[in-house]
């Protein structure tokens, strides 16, 4: 048994005459520690800041960098979770578990689908250093099964060091209607679009209340503060004013404006002026040989993206302006970046509605530009094409995923006015990667990562400070030897004999590792990856292989894995919320279940039962999953049972041809496919069929928006009522039973139109 005066250094004796009193003071980093803040741009690319190049208005980073560092060579990993965790950790991410987005666990080290409990983030190590810390924003650092209200919560951000949270868990969300999480709770939005609601706004909001709270009690304890906003990640929304204000600005297309950005980027000094700006990456047309549609569609995309930034520009103002207001701009360290480059996932068209593209539907640009002015709105969930990311890439080749610059190379602003007064407005050029934020951080405030925490052994941080860099424009860099990977596609930069070395290859799934080619380029003299030196230096080629493997090696990246999306629907278990015997039981009150943990509806057979007592007049949803956009809600409406299945707008109702009875009843829905994409929808009473109708698309992912019981949550699936249109009865269970996963073809398509979310 433990010694209750354990760690007790006074004295007790029979009185308090005879004692001597003994208090533990929690732990203060002083009182004139600064304040940390790190922002996230989620899919920004190289060039989409103003003071990166760009024509798109970003006033409040462009005055970050003028009155800060502006970092015109940083490089972060190719996909957002790993990001993240070599940010908050300042570890190699396959060291600490990420390889990938946190939706799998592999059976491996490098892919546990959380943070490492041997890699203590910079919120933990901080608030042990007597911080406050916050977080509002998107998380993706929890494994996907994880993140329902049954928790468990140990990797949620209140898990790993963070005081309080606000945002959302999983890899995107509906700006308009997002799947919120205050703490451990789920929660509804506040308000809704048609209040002029964006999330964007409101995870600043959250975080300006957070700090004034804590400041004003105990303005003498410092915060550090992480706002990983949703923003630039699809869906592109943005509120109607920013979209009317860049209408037209892209008619010129793609070619044109990728031209103006690089050539300003030269003038602004973000890249050198010998830099080549990189040809059209595959599959991207000559905007002038595109046809009409085609143009006005992916321009329509472009101004919903400059919209979105332009949008969340004005968020990151709000925050600088309330910690200017409360005195606390000066002493704060401010750190602006972006996870990886801009993305790939719109494909070579962009798209009006990216579930449209994952069940099998190309919509092409005639059929999307019927709905053209839906597009940065609450009815749509646009990603940009191919042409536009690479445009945000300027002047990289490829896209997020890829360990090309394209997908590596990206933003990245340090503002301290009172620690980086005589830096203020200057740039600095040496390579930094994202690892090596943190222990700069450290370095900053004079403290080290512990070499255990809760009693678990750490891992050392690997990363470089670059604090050295900061105080001499001219210091060497500190990180001269960095790899990367992402399924398969490797690289790594190395400078060598006074050189900067880089050797890539871009996998494609199921290819030989051991065969597959890789490039080499000199990176100081060829920025843009355009003079493959492959075949002119087989020497120096092999030195930077056996370095990658040196590396990949040192910091758990092996084996090598190409798995990603078919991931998404592994390893079923006892313990999974997707058990092996696919049946599923909720009962009422629950909080909306994340789309991942809850029943998936696509693809095949579903049955529902829902047991309810009603009075005469109940009426209201019993279950809804998805949105606006596409769903199927089920629900009692005018004593009848309905169902509404929402292909993308298009509805099929069903409704039974007799009345829901008065007191208890049990309630049938079958929904069942019966042909390549079309199936048919049965509603019973009582074990009665009394309804049926034929469901012309039969999606096989229905949405990236849960479900919901006794309620619909979010905007709603059926235009036949407004949400949350709640059950007004007695709604005892609704029981749901899929078939057993018998088609590898299902497991694919819901694979990847999960990972359209990441």
């Amino acid at each position: 048994m433990a010694d209750y005066t354990d760690g007790f250094e006074g004295t007790i004796g029979r009185t308090l005459a005879d004692s001597t009193p003994h208090f533990v003071e929690p732990p203060h980093p002083g009182t004139d520690a600064p304040n940390v803040v790190i922002v996230l741009m989620d899919d920004t690319g190289f060039a989409q800041f103003g003071c990166y190049g760009s024509d798109i208005d970003t006033p409040n980073v462009d005055a970050l960098a003028a009155g800060g560092v502006q970092f015109t060579n940083f490089h972060v990993t190719p996909l957002c979770s790993p990001t993240r965790a070599a940010l908050l950790t300042g570890r190699s991410q396959h060291a600490v578990g990420m390889r990938g987005v946190s939706n799998w666990r592999t059976g491996f080290p490098h892919q546990l689908g959380h943070i490492s409990n041997s890699a203590a983030t910079i919120a933990e190590v901080l608030k042990g250093e007597g911080y406050t810390t916050f977080c509002t924003g998107k998380w993706h650092l929890a494994p996907t099964a994880d993140t329902s209200a049954a928790g468990p919560y140990d990797q949620w951000p209140l898990g790993r060091g963070f005081d309080r949270f606000y945002g959302f868990l999983e890899g995107e969300t509906d700006q308009f209607h997002p799947e919120l999480v205050r703490d451990n709770t789920h929660i509804d939005p506040p308000a809704g679009p048609d209040d002029g609601y964006h999330v964007s706004e409101d995870l600043v909001d959250q975080l300006l209340l957070m700090i004034n709270d804590a400041k004003g009690v105990r303005p003498d304890r410092p915060f550090f503060a992480y706002l990983p906003f949703g923003a630039t990640h699809a869906p592109h929304q943005a509120p109607p004013a920013y979209m009317e204000k860049y209408r037209g600005r892209y008619d010129e297309g793609w070619d044109v404006i990728r031209q103006r950005w690089y050539e300003r980027q030269i003038e602004l000094g973000v890249i050198a002026a010998d830099t080549e700006l990189s040809p059209r990456n595959p599959g991207v047309a000559a905007w002038d040989e595109m046809p009409e549609n085609d143009r006005l569609l992916a321009a329509r995309l472009q101004e919903a993206f400059a919209a979105f930034l332009d949008h969340t520009d004005d968020q990151i103002g709000r925050l600088v302006d309330g910690l200017r207001d409360m005195g606390e701009l000066h002493n704060t360290v401010l750190v602006v970046m972006a996870d990886n480059g801009a993305s790939q996932e719109g494909g070579p068209f962009g798209v009006m509605h990216e579930m449209k593209f994952f069940n099998g539907i190309l919509e092409m640009p005639d059929e999307a530009i019927k709905r053209i002015d839906d597009i940065g709105g609450p009815n749509s969930h646009t990603n940009y094409p191919w042409g536009w990311a690479q445009t945000g890439n300027s002047p990289f080749r490829w896209y997020k995923q890829n360990t090309h610059e394209g997908g590596v190379h990206v933003p990245m602003i340090m503002h301290w006015p009172a620690g980086l007064a005589d830096a203020a407005g200057t740039k600095r050029h040496q390579f930094v990667s994202v690892s090596d934020i943190v222990p700069t951080i450290y370095e900053q405030l004079g403290i080290s990562a512990p070499e255990t925490y809760r009693g678990v052994p750490q891992m050392p941080v690997t990363g470089h400070s670059f604090a050295s860099v900061l105080a001499d424009a001219d210091a060497p860099a500190t990180n001269t030897l960095q790899y990367f990977e992402n399924a398969g596609s490797r690289a790594i930069i190395a400078q060598l004999d006074g050189a900067w070395w880089k050797a890539v290859t871009k996998h494609n799934q199921g290819e030989d590792f051991d065969t597959e080619p890789w490039e080499l380029y000199r990176l100081d003299l060829d920025p843009s990856e355009l003079h493959d030196l492959a075949e002119s230096e087989p020497e120096q080629l092999r030195v930077m292989q056996d370095l990658w493997w040196s590396e990949a090696d040192r910091h758990g990246v092996l084996p090598l894995d190409d798995r990603m999306i078919e991931l998404f629907a592994s390893h079923p278990s006892e313990t999974s919320p997707h058990r092996p015997d696919r049946r599923y039981s909720y009962r009422p009150p629950m909080t909306p279940i994340p789309s991942q943990p809850s029943a998936t509806v696509g693809g095949f057979a579903f049955d529902l039962t829902a047991k309810v007592t009603r009075a005469p007049g109940d009426e209201g949803v019993l279950w809804a999953t998805g949105n606006q956009n596409s769903g199927v809600s089920v629900f009692v409406q005018n004593d009848r049972l309905v169902v509404d299945y929402n292909a993308f707008d298009d509805h099929t109702i069903v409704e039974s041809d007799r009345e829901v009875p008065v007191g208890e009843s049990t309630l049938h829905v079958r929904l069942q496919r019966n042909g390549r994409s079309t199936g048919w929808a049965e509603v019973s009473i009582d074990g009665q069929a009394c309804g049926r109708g034929d469901i012309g698309l039969y999606m096989r992912m229905v949405s990236s928006v849960g479900s919901s019981i006794g309620q619909d949550h979010g905007s709603a699936v059926s235009d036949r009522y407004r949400a949350p249109f709640a059950f007004s009865g007695t709604l005892h269970s609704v029981d749901i039973v899929l078939p057993r996963r018998s088609s590898a073809d299902d497991v694919a398509a819901t694979a990847a139109a999960e990972m359209s979310r990441q």
